[in-house]
C-alpha cells in the first residue's frame, strides 16, 4: 500500500463537515448570526467605551479627548475578545492579529461611528457626569442604536465571507 505524502502544515486543508459543503460559496448569513457577531462585537466595544468614558470623565478630560480614549479602548476590547477565541484555535498570534483586524474592523468602525454621534447629537450628554442619568442612560441607548445599525453590516460581510465569517473558519 502506497502513502501519499503530507502537506506541510500551514497548507493543510481540512475535509467539509458536510459532502455538500463545497458547492456553496459563502455561508448564508442569517439575522441570528449577524446579530450573533454584532453582540460579541459590541460587547468588546462596550467594555472600551463604557471604560474610557468612566476614566475621561472621572479624570475631568475634555469630550474631544475622552471620546478619542473611548474609542480606542473600543477597538483594543473589540479586537482583544476575538484573538482570544482565534488563540484558543492554536492560531498563532500574527495569524490571529490579522484574522481580528479583518473579522471586527468594520464592525467596531460603524459601531463607534454610530455610537459616538448618537451621544456626540443628543443634546447635554457629552457634559454629564458619572453620577447623571443622562450619561448612562444616552450611553446606553447609543449603544443600542449601533446594536441596530451594524447588524445589517454584519450581515453584509458575513454573506460575502469576510467579517466574523474569517473568525468562524478558525471554529471547528
Amino acid at each position: 500500500m502506497e502513502h501519499e505524502a503530507h502537506a506541510p502544515a500551514d497548507q493543510h486543508v481540512h475535509a467539509p463537515a458536510h459532502a455538500h459543503d463545497h458547492h456553496r460559496g459563502p455561508a448564508a448569513a442569517g439575522w441570528a448570526m449577524a446579530a450573533t457577531a454584532t453582540l460579541h462585537c459590541l460587547t468588546g466595544c462596550a467594555v472600551g467605551e463604557v471604560l474610557g468614558m468612566v476614566v475621561g470623565t472621572a479624570l475631568g478630560w475634555g469630550n474631544v479627548s475622552t471620546t478619542v480614549l473611548a474609542i480606542v479602548l473600543a477597538f483594543f476590547f473589540g479586537y482583544a475578545l476575538t484573538l482570544r477565541g482565534v488563540l484558543r484555535a492554536g492560531v498563532g498570534l500574527r495569524t490571529a492579529f490579522r484574522v481580528a483586524l479583518a473579522a471586527d474592523t468594520l464592525s467596531i468602525a460603524v459601531m463607534e461611528l454610530i455610537d459616538n454621534g448618537v451621544i456626540a447629537l443628543w443634546p447635554d450628554a457629552m457634559d454629564a457626569q458619572l453620577d447623571d442619568l443622562l450619561f448612562w442612560g444616552s450611553l446606553l441607548i447609543s449603544l443600542a442604536v449601533a446594536f441596530v445599525v451594524t447588524t445589517p453590516v454584519n450581515k453584509w460581510t458575513i454573506g460575502r465571507g469576510k467579517g466574523h465569517a474569517v473568525v468562524h473558519r478558525y471554529h471547528h
